[in-house]
């Protein structure tokens, strides 16, 4: 039985930039600090959300290394490691172990996307060099391709493999991730948090995290003990300040949204650009109906 790295909704946590670009650790060790605070169940670095195709490789392992360090053990820190580039990935990886990374983070190669057979052998590589669990992230909308299902099948079979943070939005997709392998499955959209744990999910890798960290917790809390009628309200609660943190290209809405709340963690790296006018308001006015903003 292979271990599970965590329960309930992990942080995909921003990167804060200052205005000159450099990565803001004052403000990053702020927002760990927040997000502990507000039960939040693992910090998930340097992902999408966190900008990582737009760090060199020493701010990418830099920034891992400080999360590790100022989380010291008090929830599991899961590092995004995943490339395009297969020994990029593993040299990554091994320096995140070495740094003391509870998991790893892994996302399907893109651009030059492979095949199914060249995904198996992408993340064997990498899971043969490392002796820390990985979760395999699937996300077609930003890669261009996905994880087939007896593609996810072989990749189970290796001792190191132990998850897939399911973000194709297809709930008969995910379904049949949990009929048919033993990962465990955390949802990568937030607006699908309580059908995927409904299935069996253990919980989210969550966007929405960055700015409801304890509603997001208790979501999930509700349906780790089976109260999907409590889930499910929070889940349609908050259903309007999620869509409003997808308005637009990930992470440019919920670091806006941050923004807007005073959090202060700075503009995206390009090719990223601050949402329009009638974006700027579209999240405002969510964050307003959620209570969040006077």
């Amino acid at each position: 039985m292979k271990n599970t790295i965590f329960t309930g909704a992990g942080v995909a946590i921003v990167t804060p930039f200052d205005r000159d670009g450099s990565i803001n650790y004052n403000k990053l060790e702020q927002l760990i600090e927040e997000q502990i605070e507000g039960g939040t169940d693992a910090i998930v670095i340097c992902g999408t959300t966190g900008e990582s195709a737009a760090m060199s490789g020493e701010e990418h392992i830099d920034c891992i290394k400080f999360a590790i360090d100022r989380v010291n053990r008090r929830v599991p820190v899961i590092a995004g490691t995943g490339s395009n580039d297969t020994a990029y990935a593993t040299e990554m990886s091994i320096d995140a172990e070495k740094a003391g990374a509870d998991g790893l983070l892994l996302v399907t190669p893109y651009y030059n996307k492979t095949s199914q057979r060249g995904m198996i052998a992408h993340f064997r590589h990498t899971a043969d060099a490392v002796n820390i669990p990985i979760i395999l992230y699937n996300v077609p909308s930003r890669t261009g391709c996905r994880i087939d299902i007896d593609t996810y099948k072989e990749l189970a079979n290796h001792k190191n493999i132990v998850a897939a943070k399911e973000a194709s939005g297809d709930l008969s997709y995910a379904a049949r991730l949990a009929a048919e392998t033993d990962l465990d499955i955390y949802s990568g959209n937030d607006d699908q948090v309580v059908p995927v744990m409904s299935l069996g999910g253990k919980g989210v890798i969550s966007v929405a995290s960055n700015i409801i960290p304890k509603e997001m917790h208790r979501m999930c809390e509700f349906a780790l003990k089976g109260d999907f009628i409590s889930a499910r309200e929070l889940q349609l609660k908050y259903l309007e300040l999620i869509n409003a943190l997808f308005c637009d290209v990930n992470p440019i809405p919920v670091k806006e949204a941050m923004n807007i709340l005073g959090k202060e963690v700075g503009p995206c790296r390009l090719p990223l650009v601050s949402p329009d006018e009638s974006k700027i308001e579209v999240i405002r006015g969510a964050l307003q109906r959620a209570g969040l903003l006077k």
